[in-house]
């Protein structure tokens, strides 16, 4: 896949917007390793190749387990995450997949058991912007930052 467009050079200003709300987010005061999987998550919904890579080098980089990451895309069955990160992972399908009948008031009563409502604002927000990188990786075909696998 060829790279359609470089949008950080064809939009500065824009760009500029958007790198600042993706500060404000990374600095939210959620888990870090929370946002690993939330990002992870929502980025295999979308098909962003180049998010599941980055994200899941990063998540690894801070400590995440390769059997967790693995296990992200099936974490309805899986038992290794808790409560609170499950809670995320169904929000961020919803909100991801919002065209999808919304977001049902049972699953944003279910997830205040797990937050408050200021970090169920920080959430929603973190999924918001996850979903804007996957959207410009996805439309612009974002260059994958690993070099090809060779085919056999």
């Amino acid at each position: 896949m060829k790279q359609r467009l470089q949008f950080f050079a064809k939009a500065p200003e824009i760009m500029k917007a958007v790198m600042a709300l993706n500060k404000a987010v990374e600095e939210c005061g959620l888990e870090k390793s929370l946002m690993h999987l939330i990002k992870l998550r929502a980025s295999q919904i979308n098909g962003c190749s180049y998010c599941v890579e980055m994200h899941s080098r990063e998540a690894r980089r801070d400590g995440e387990t390769e059997t967790r990451l693995y296990l992200v895309a099936a974490w309805k069955e899986s038992p290794l995450f808790s409560e609170r990160e499950r809670a995320a992972l169904a929000w961020t399908e919803k909100v991801t997949n919002i065209s999808d009948n919304g977001v049902p008031d049972d699953l944003y009563a279910r997830t205040l058991e797990h937050f408050s409502e200021e970090e169920l604002v920080k959430l929603t927000v973190v999924i918001g912007m996850i979903n804007t990188w996957n959207r410009l990786c996805v439309s612009f075909h974002a260059i994958h930052p690993m070099p090809a696998a060779k085919a056999a």
